[in-house]
């Protein structure tokens, strides 16, 4: 089992890491190569996420700032899995503090879902993307083609409660996502990528790219 680097990895998994590394992301978003997993397929890849304070004080957050982190992990069998449905397995995970208002929203699961199935293109009660359909503008304007099958996961918020002599806010809430897809071709995974971290933008409270703090000049 490997991760990336080694000389006999299948040209499509190399050209699926390549691609990772085109991703265009926004720049409050920290992107970087993780330690993949060793035994979920023989060859994987890693990238971590977290989103930073952001340094343009133009920018504010439409919610109260906290952690929001998160990574994607590339699946690679030449052989292809039944459960995958394919030969590329992603499987994405997150988790932003959230503010109390929306951690007791009944909604926010649904809602949390939608970042991620709208940012891949799927229909809502879908797996799939639809055929030749399009994805919308990458974060550089250009046309993000994203071709999917397999969608699945699960949204959880929970509340942690600090009693005693420990760090930390009384009481924070938090958002998780857990999913996998399969995408259809090795090629243009980074925007697989960028939508990953889209989701996470959403879930750290930023606001889409370009708005500015009002009265700004």
């Amino acid at each position: 089992m490997t991760s990336s680097g080694a000389p006999d990895e299948p040209g499509d998994f190399r050209a699926a890491v390549e691609s990772l590394h085109a991703a265009r992301v926004r720049r409050e978003i920290e992107v970087g190569p993780i330690r993949p997993p060793q035994r979920l397929a023989p060859y994987s890849y890693a990238v971590g996420a977290e989103v930073r304070p952001p340094d343009d004080p133009d920018v504010v957050p439409t919610d109260s700032q906290g952690s929001a982190f998160g990574r994607l992990i590339l699946l690679y069998d030449p052989a292809g899995q039944d459960a995958w449905n394919g030969t590329i397995r992603l499987v994405a995970y997150l988790q932003a503090e959230v503010e109390a208002a929306l951690a007791m929203d009944p909604l926010l699961p649904e809602v949390a879902w939608s970042w991620l199935s709208d940012a891949l293109g799927v229909p809502v009660g879908e797996s799939s993307t639809p055929e030749h359909s399009g994805n919308g503008p990458s974060l550089d304007g250009t046309a993000r083609r994203i071709e999917v099958t397999a969608l699945g996961g699960t949204v959880t918020s929970t509340t942690s409660v600090r009693y005693g002599d420990i760090a930390g806010p009384p009481r924070a809430h938090q958002l998780e996502v857990r999913a996998s897809w399969t995408a259809l071709t090795a090629e243009g995974l980074n925007g697989h990528l960028e939508a990953f971290c889209e989701v996470l933008a959403s879930a750290a409270g930023l606001p889409p790219t370009g708005v500015t703090r009002l009265g700004a000049t």
